[in-house]
């Protein structure tokens, strides 16, 4: 009898299983659609990038001066560069932000917008607009549908119209200084547009402001202490044609590596792309 009931079992289970996916699938679509209704496009207008200049050249630069001293490694990267690409880089602290932009040259900056989490910084109004306007962010889930199903509409929609988009690829901030696995997402708009990954890897920041604080810390051991932190910017890294976006990231991954233990001072080590990427410059999408 048992045996009889067996197959029923498994039909109703599997039954119950697809409606649990089905539920699933809507509750992540839903979530994309909420994810990009929340983007702040009045944050990328003139007078908000003049304002957002003014802030980060009149006082994050002064303050960040205070706490920490500053290295910048590899902004020869820019020289041959073409807007716009998805920059990437490693994340253990909110300083990670407005670090990235201060070091990247002032045209560059003005044109780059930061994915941020939805359910952390657009949960209130106020601080949504607040970081909109402060770092150009633009809402990102880091709660499943990845890409697809129209997840990262407002995402393609910037790079259309030729803005560079940073992304932290791990997710989330690393809670003890080592470095998470890398997500794809990168890949998957560099690849639609044709356009380059350009890594940057950011070192001293979570000694500076690590996860907990809300502002740098300027003593250590009863003594005046200022930071250092290094920002590294990479060689661009091109999806290959027939790529897997996960052999992409491999490649991201392998220069990231790269970095970790590599002296101040060093000369960034070259991305594991083939001769012919190498050489190719930067094509940026069409605009709308």
């Amino acid at each position: 009898m048992a045996e009889k009931r067996a197959p029923h079992q498994r039909a109703r289970d599997a039954a119950q299983e697809r409606v649990l996916q089905t539920a699933r699938t809507a509750r992540e679509r839903g979530s994309a659609i909420k994810c990009a209704a929340l983007d702040m496009p009045w944050a990328r207008c003139a007078p908000a990038r003049f304002a957002r200049e003014t802030i980060l050249s009149g006082f994050f630069a002064p303050v960040m001066a205070w706490y920490v001293r500053r290295r910048i490694e590899g902004r020869e990267v820019f020289s041959g560069a073409r807007p716009p690409v998805v920059f990437v880089a490693n994340h253990s602290s909110h300083m990670d932000t407005p670090t990235i932009l201060r070091a990247l040259p002032r045209a560059w900056r003005q044109r780059t917008a930061v994915a941020a989490a939805a359910d952390y910084f657009y949960r209130k109004r106020w601080v949504a607009a607040a970081v909109s306007l402060l770092f150009s962010t633009v809402p990102i889930s880091r709660r499943g549908g990845g890409m697809d199903n129209g997840s990262a509409d407002h995402l393609h929609r910037l790079l259309r119209q030729r803005w560079n988009l940073l992304l932290y690829p791990e997710g989330t901030r690393s809670r003890d200084g080592s470095r998470g696995k890398l997500h794809s997402g990168a890949a998957v708009l560099a690849a639609a547009h044709d356009v380059a990954i350009l890594p940057i890897y950011v070192n001293g920041t979570r000694e500076a402001m690590p996860p907990g604080r809300s502002w740098p810390k300027r003593f250590r051991a009863g003594r005046i202490h200022r930071q250092p932190i290094c920002v590294r910017f990479g060689p661009p890294i091109r999806p290959e044609p027939g790529e897997h976006r996960n052999e992409t990231m491999a490649r991201v991954q392998a220069w990231f590596d790269a970095q970790e233990g590599a002296p101040a001072g060093a000369p960034a080590a070259k991305s594991p792309a083939s001769p012919a990427a190498d050489q190719r410059p930067m094509a940026g999408a069409a605009s709308q």
